[in-house]
């Protein structure tokens, strides 16, 4: 379930508004980082959100220990080493939220045995992905005036970030310690919640990167070819950076072939909703809903 569905959203923002170019407006839900840390690790399974916080973060543990013992096996009849697949899903864990190559993940998995081919990877993740536990991000294919070569590669994510968590035997504590993964975790998050959100619109959660560098976290693409494109940032302090990538972004598209953006706007872990001056949507994710 999303944050929405699980109350801790407010639900003054709604997605399809933005992507009708509604500009957003909201005050400040109250969540601080440790609320949504505490979100990250537990996750928005209906069946654990009733139970304390260990006993959570073990029932997700529990649940992902069962799908590497058995279910993967179970999934195509194919017998897959469940080491192996534990190390993967470790591997994807600390590579969440990004563009990790099957090599990367094939030499992670591999240990001191050596890397396992890429292939085999492909197989385990073909696997995990039948049952449910990741789900790639697409690339966006746009129009664009640039001279810029657009890059295919998906990002990686569990379906939902608690699973990362789990594969990572975390706590709040430790992943409080450890920014730069909580970063990515928060992006896990939001494109999770976007995802849920999207479905009301008939719209998919995307993202974009080209051969000059220039990434954006999400794009969500409608059926009807509406479109909207965020940056998350966790903190505050990075909302002008989200911002200037935003901007930058919007002068390589094709606005002539691809319509212009129902929304530009940075996602963020605390604070109110707000358009900036430059036109960029400072968006908290306590206050979005479908």
């Amino acid at each position: 379930m999303s944050l929405f569905e699980v109350g801790t959203s407010r639900g003054d923002v709604s997605l399809g508004e933005l992507l009708a170019g509604n500009a957003p407006r909201s005050g400040d839900p109250g969540l601080r980082v440790a609320d949504l840390v505490q979100e990250i690790a537990v996750g928005g399974w209906p069946g654990f959100r009733s139970l304390a916080l260990l006993p959570a973060l073990r029932a997700v543990r529990d649940y992902l220990d069962e799908i590497r013992r058995v279910d993967v096996r179970r999934v195509d009849g194919v017998r897959r080493d469940p080491t192996k697949v534990g190390q993967l899903l470790r591997s994807l864990a600390r590579n969440v939220a990004t563009h990790a190559a099957a090599t990367t993940l094939a030499s992670d998995t591999g240990g001191a045995d050596g890397p396992l081919k890429d292939d085999t990877v492909r197989d385990y993740l073909n696997a995990l992905e039948r049952l449910m536990i990741v789900e790639d991000q697409p690339a966006w294919a746009p129009h664009l005036r640039s001279r810029y070569r657009l890059r295919s590669a998906p990002k990686r994510h569990f379906v939902d970030p608690s699973l990362a968590v789990a594969a990572l035997r975390a706590t709040p504590d430790r992943l409080l310690q450890d920014l730069n993964l909580l970063g990515f975790l928060f992006e896990s998050l939001v494109v999770r919640d976007l995802r849920i959100y999207a479905q009301a619109s008939d719209g998919e959660v995307l993202q974009y990167r080209d051969s000059n560098g220039l990434e954006v976290d999400a794009v969500v693409e409608t059926a009807d070819g509406r479109w909207a494109a965020f940056e998350v940032k966790l903190g505050p302090g990075q909302v002008d950076e989200g911002a200037a990538t935003l901007t930058k972004f919007s002068e390589q598209i094709d606005t002539q072939r691809c319509g212009a953006p129902g929304a530009l706007g940075v996602i963020v872990a605390t604070g109110y909703a707000y358009v900036r001056e430059d036109g960029i949507q400072v968006i908290p994710i306590g206050t979005l809903r479908p």
